[in-house]
């Protein structure tokens, strides 16, 4: 797996957002339990959740991860982007999630702003019925900035508030919130 190099060159590009391993091997389990599955990440970072995706999938699957910085997506191309499954796609994530609306996706991994606390439902709406929605970070970190405590109380109320999904909140590694979305 090419976590180990992605790793490295996260520490020396000065990226501060890295995926917890502990994560990475959730969605690695995860990815696992969706043969032929379509993927989407949104917040590529340097690649380090991406290659343990990579990692569960099977060779029918696909992965598209969409990123806003070309700098660490050079990282995730130099590592992964050899993988035929994998597109990498360099955009802001709200003009992406609005050009793709009428995609399906089997699994979500929503790691960045658009496809969490924004274009939430737009989001939601690209689950098809049995699909996993995903999200970190949800216990405080500390480099939340001020006031995002309150951002991450009202996510999880919208999520909560929403009848189409079935909901996990794990107090694990950095707060995983796993839902799917019901039949």
């Amino acid at each position: 797996m090419a976590y180990a190099a992605i790793a490295k060159a996260t520490e020396v590009s000065g990226f501060t957002m890295p995926s917890d391993i502990h994560t990475c091997s959730l969605l690695r389990t995860l990815a696992a339990s969706k043969p032929s599955g379509r993927f989407l990440e949104l917040g590529t970072g340097t690649g380090l959740s991406t290659a343990w995706i990579l990692g569960g999938m099977d060779e029918a699957s696909t992965l598209v991860s969409v990123d806003y910085d070309e700098a660490f997506l050079d990282i995730a191309r130099g590592e992964l982007g050899h993988d035929a499954r994998l597109t990498l796609v360099h955009a802001d994530g709200e003009a992406w999630i609005k050009a793709n609306e009428g995609q399906r996706f089997d699994y979500i991994f929503a790691d960045t702003w658009h496809g969490k606390y924004l274009l939430l439902d737009e989001t939601l709406d690209m689950l098809n019925k049995g699909a996993l929605y995903i999200v970190d970070d949800m216990l405080p970190q500390a480099n939340w900035p001020e006031g995002h405590k309150e951002k991450a109380v009202q996510f999880v109320e919208a999520l909560e508030s929403r009848k189409d999904l079935f909901l996990t909140k794990q107090h694990w590694a950095t707060g995983i919130i796993v839902a799917v979305k019901k039949l």
